[in-house]
């Protein structure tokens, strides 16, 4: 179980480092005004999602599911689970929302400016936070 719980965590810290990073480049993609410099960005942002983010993603739900078939009846019987699972979920939204914009600036369709893509990604860090508190401290 230890060794199932290393690469929950560590596909976690992937899966974060991905969903903090890709709205950062979108935030530095609305404010490119060069042809070159918006094409660098779609490779980047393309290559980030499928590559890193998304199997870091699937790779934290298999792991997380894997844990908690060691106590199924355990872990849904207490209250911070559910929280837990109910910020994951909208984690998992977040991350195809974030998927969807990818395929926005492909299409050279973004109308929103830098400054709605800084706020979009100060989003995670609550989730973050949020996550790890139930899963350390499991308040109720």
């Amino acid at each position: 179980m230890l060794w199932v719980k290393a690469l929950h965590i560590i596909s976690m810290v992937c899966w974060f480092a991905g969903i903090f990073y890709l709205p950062r480049l979108f935030v530095y993609h609305a404010a490119c005004e060069d042809q070159p410099g918006r094409e660098r960005f779609k490779v980047m942002e393309r290559k980030l999602y499928r590559g890193i983010t998304t199997p870091a993603m699937i790779a934290t739900l298999v792991f997380g599911i894997w844990l908690i078939s060691y106590n199924a009846a355990g872990y849904f019987s207490q209250g911070w689970m559910h929280a837990k699972l109910a910020l994951v979920a909208l984690l998992i939204a977040y991350h195809f929302y974030c998927g969807h914009l990818v395929k926005v600036f492909r299409d050279d369709r973004n109308t929103r400016g830098h400054v709605f893509y800084r706020w979009l990604n100060e989003l995670p860090v609550f989730v973050l936070v949020a996550v790890v508190i139930l899963a350390v401290v499991k308040p109720f």
